[in-house]
């Protein structure tokens, strides 16, 4: 995907180099700690450094780019040793916005949770790697939507952010094919809501947590990860 929209981005605005820089970080490509170069960003776009800087703004806000004093902007640290308090913190919030989505979702709300999990399902059958990472987040929002509740939207869609790249080394401990059977958690999670079952929707949303993050801590136990966790 990310080669793809690097042959034909010479020329498009802020929203091209956004994406295909997004892609790139997210497929690690870019690695953690990498020096982005706004110039040669321009040289390579084909393109003036406004868009440039318009799209790298965009990733700063995503938590993507970091921009540190004295030494530009560099991609964000993968930072492993705090995956044990995102996860803990993700666990919270999923249930509560699974829980609550059980609660007040509306016949609408529903409809676009299973769009969404259409196109995930859609991305896992291509094997496209970084599209099951976005349309895995794009569900999940989703359901925080059904919500009607901005505050946890915000924040459940802020750690969805926040952990795109670590969704990303949970899908290499799959090679990259993840099996067709675990589609079932979200299904048993549009399930529940659909039921209108606060109680199953919670624990489905805690088992969906938990087989992501026994899976991560064992990819991580079985490879060196050295170079994912530099502190500024």
């Amino acid at each position: 995907m990310a080669t793809d929209k690097r042959k034909n981005a010479r020329g498009f605005g802020a929203l091209t180099i956004y994406e295909t820089l997004r892609d790139e970080i997210l497929s690690l490509e870019m690695q953690p700690g990498e020096l982005v170069d706004e110039s040669r960003l321009a040289t390579r776009f084909g393109v003036s450094r406004s868009p440039v800087r318009e799209a790298l703004v965009r990733l700063v806000s995503e938590s993507l780019l970091q921009t540190l004093p004295n030494k530009g902007t560099i991609v964000a640290q993968l930072r492993i040793q705090e995956f044990p308090q995102y996860v803990d913190t993700l666990d919270l919030v999923q249930r509560a916005a699974s829980r609550l989505a059980a609660e007040v979702r509306s016949d609408r709300g529903l409809e676009l949770i299973k769009e969404a999990q259409q196109r995930f399902v859609d991305a896992v059958k291509a094997n496209d790697v970084l599209g099951m990472i976005l349309c895995n987040r794009d569900f999940h929002v989703a359901i925080a939507q059904a919500t009607n509740n901005k505050y946890l939207e915000e924040a459940y869609a802020q750690l969805l952010d926040d952990g795109r790249r670590f969704l990303r080394l949970y899908f290499k401990s799959y090679g990259d094919v993840l099996p067709v059977e675990l589609l079932g958690g979200h299904d048993n999670l549009i399930a529940a809501i659909e039921a209108r079952d606060p109680e199953r929707a919670e624990r489905y949303a805690r088992e969906h947590t938990i087989e992501m993050q026994q899976r991560f801590l064992s990819y991580l136990g079985s490879r060196q990860m050295t170079g994912y966790s530099v502190e500024y």
